[in-house]
């Protein structure tokens, strides 16, 4: 009996001890937990947002005028001489510099009319020397007559008949002179029609038509080939007349191409010369692209952003920073590290910002980063402190 009572006594102690010790540490847990509680509560976490500044920035309001892309320099290369074509060089789609041989006429028949040409001025110049040597020799009759005036043997008259002779040499001279310019002329114009039957591209330029084939004959002034300067482009675009004013020249305006390509817009000229029926005038635009590539053609729409009004400072603050709640657009200030709601009232956009009208003050920072899971009073802390938001 003894010994079985032993042995509940310890089968006892067994489970109502532990039982005791595990009830004890559960009370001791309980009571830890609020006071462990109350500490966080008492120091919570500030939570790392974005956030931006509130700025004053220059309000420029455009508006969108179509245009289109001009070339300085395109239309018809003509042939300036009349005759049969004997070649093409070029195709369409050619690529040619400024003198580059586009197309060639038959010659033989300015080769030897250059040839006539050649035969005049060499006759003309042998006249002219036959007209000197005739002077050459009346001036000796002349000299050696008038050496005679001291002697028995001289003639009054036939001196007055050498001077006249003089006279009349020296005028022949002067025509055969005139016959040589007249010839060495008629040689240039040969020399340059021959010239004109290879007709060559006038400026840098691609091949847009052929108007001829080989075997062709063109008259004089019939178009050839039709060629477009395509690295040299402006801008043209009919502006309102209400809107000339802030067009001064070397303006720069921003531009974009249907690809969405930007581009630098610089006036040039207004042409002041208005469209009666559309209220509009021309307006010619330098066009300058970022970096080398590009792709554009004559009469390619672009649009260009005029200005509106003039330029004037205004309050901005980032549209991230802008919730809408009830109704209502607020913002998230950090007022002294912690979040406070404040309602704004907004006016247009700029770009990624809005214009303030009322709430904010120049300085204020807002989050825009983390901004919709934020509470009242919550406590935050700039996401990047070393480097502040940038967002523009």
């Amino acid at each position: 009996m003894s010994r079985e009572r032993c042995r509940l006594g310890i089968d006892w102690m067994n489970t109502f001890g532990y039982r005791a010790v595990a009830a004890s540490l559960a009370v001791t847990l309980a009571m830890a937990i609020p006071a462990f509680a109350q500490d966080a509560k008492q120091a919570p976490k500030a939570k790392a947002v974005g956030m931006d500044t509130v700025r004053v920035e220059p309000l420029r309001q455009t508006v969108p005028v179509i245009g289109r892309f001009v070339p300085h320099q395109a239309g018809i290369v003509a042939a300036r001489v009349a005759g049969p074509v004997d070649k093409y060089q070029v195709e369409v789609g050619d690529r040619v510099k400024a003198g580059d041989v586009l197309a060639v006429l038959v010659d033989n028949a300015f080769v030897w009319e250059r040839n006539r040409r050649k035969a005049d001025v060499a006759s003309a110049r042998a006249s002219l020397d036959t007209a000197r040597a005739s002077l050459q020799l009346l001036d000796q009759e002349l000299k050696r007559l008038e050496g005679l005036k001291e002697s028995p043997a001289f003639s009054p008259a036939r001196l007055n008949d050498k001077r006249q002779e003089t006279i009349r040499a020296k005028s022949q001279i002067g025509e055969a002179t005139a016959d040589l310019k007249s010839a060495e002329a008629d040689l240039e114009l040969g020399e340059i029609a021959l010239g004109n039957t290879k007709i060559r591209a006038p400026y840098d330029g691609i091949i847009v038509e052929r108007h001829s084939e080989a075997g062709a004959y063109l008259r004089d002034g019939d178009p050839v080939v039709t060629i477009l300067d395509d690295n040299n482009m402006e801008i043209e675009a009919d502006v309102p007349a209400n809107r000339i004013a802030g067009l001064t020249e070397g303006r720069e305006l921003e531009a974009r191409i249907e690809d969405g390509t930007p581009v630098k817009a610089i006036v040039r000229a207004v042409i002041p010369d208005e469209n009666p029926r559309t209220r509009t005038r021309r307006v010619r635009f330098v066009s300058e692209f970022e970096g080398d590539a590009r792709s554009t053609a004559a009469n390619q729409s672009v649009t260009v952003h005029v200005p509106a009004g003039e330029t004037r400072n205004v309050l901005t603050v980032h549209k991230d920073a802008v919730l809408n709640r009830g109704g209502a657009q607020l913002v998230v200030l950090n007022e002294d590290g912690k979040a406070a709601f404040t309602p704004v009232r907004l006016g247009e956009a700029i770009g990624q910002r809005f214009v303030v009208q009322n709430g904010l003050k120049e300085g204020d920072e807002v989050v825009i980063r983390g901004n919709e899971r934020l509470q009242p009073g919550e406590a935050i802390k700039r996401s990047n402190p070393e480097a502040k938001e940038n967002a523009s």
